[in-house]
């Protein structure tokens, strides 16, 4: 497999700098990060740059050569990419790849604005990790498991933008992982283009999860769940139980808690306003919730990014 540094050299792009041109600049939020953009890489999948961003109404994409090969997960709002020619609608769950080469045009809904992870991966062994994953060539998958990868995505974003001394190391392996979380999928939602096994009960399920990802700062229980997904709260809860076995409640408040972990680390602050950013109002009741999911206590991440 030809490794990224050669591959640099043959589309023709300088060694690439920090700046806004690694980056589409119609967004309306962004948590982004910069890691080793130069080879050479010595891990084998190497994240160079990544992070989360909410797209704006206007966003369009069009590139035909990157420095690098770049995975996207969609976990919010609609879409579309071509990837060389092969059309694919995006929404939540969704995940695609391109190579420095990839002919690439992604283009949000305006009533529904994209929100999505992106990471530019180098190294090795980037471009055979993706192709086993089963992206690369034009594919996109539409993953059932969207709130652990998010989780993942997440995580490899807050690392990154720690910038210690092992960020790049820790931030591959996390990388490694979520590319093996997405090639353990069964082939039956490997294709968006038809000839997916239609399961509307796992449609449903998918539908309620990618909800609850989107608005987990601010739901409180199942009866918002419910009204949006616009299902009975009883049909919710077997959903739940049936793909994922738990709860839709133990879900949210797994979600709100990575959620706020995410906010004491890059933040800080006091516990209750870490509380009240995923619409939690007793700070004990949040601390006893934190620690029950995490294992430590809030104010534990608090000393450990001082």
């Amino acid at each position: 497999m030809e490794d990224n540094n050669r591959c640099m050299d043959k589309i023709g792009l300088p060694a690439p700098t920090p700046d806004a041109s690694l980056l589409a600049s119609q967004v309306a939020d962004s948590r982004t990060f910069f890691l080793q953009l130069a080879g050479p890489w010595h891990e084998r999948v190497s994240v160079a740059l990544g992070g989360w961003e909410l797209c704006r109404a206007d966003y369009a994409v069009a590139r035909d050569r990157y420095p690098y090969l770049v995975l996207e997960l969609v976990v919010g709002g609609r879409g579309r990419v071509s990837l060389d020619g092969g059309e694919h609608r995006l929404e939540p769950g969704v995940c695609f790849a391109s190579g420095p080469r990839t002919v690439c045009r992604i283009d949000t809904d305006a009533d529904a604005p994209l929100e999505k992870f992106f990471f530019a991966l180098a190294g090795p062994g980037a471009a055979r990790a993706l192709t086993q994953a089963g992206l690369l060539h034009g594919r996109a998958r539409r993953m059932a498991a969207l709130g652990e990868l998010r989780e993942l995505a997440e995580d490899i974003t807050r690392e990154g933008r720690r910038h210690g001394a092992a960020a790049s190391a820790i931030c591959a392996r996390l990388a490694e992982v979520l590319l093996l979380k997405i090639g353990e999928e069964p082939a039956r939602v490997a294709s968006l283009g038809g000839g997916a096994v239609h399961d509307a009960a796992r449609d449903n399920f998918e539908r309620c999860r990618a909800l609850i990802d989107t608005h987990a700062a601010e739901w409180r229980g199942l009866e918002e769940i419910a009204d949006a997904a616009r299902l009975e709260p009883s049909s919710v809860c077997r959903l739940f139980r049936r793909f994922l076995g738990v709860s839709p409640h133990q879900y949210l408040r797994r979600r709100k808690m990575a959620l706020a972990a995410a906010y004491l680390l890059e933040r800080g602050g006091r516990v209750q306003d870490a509380a009240a950013s995923v619409g939690m109002e007793d700070p004990f009741h949040f601390s006893r919730c934190f620690k029950a999911v995490h294992g430590v206590p809030p104010s534990a991440l608090l000393s450990a990014r001082r």
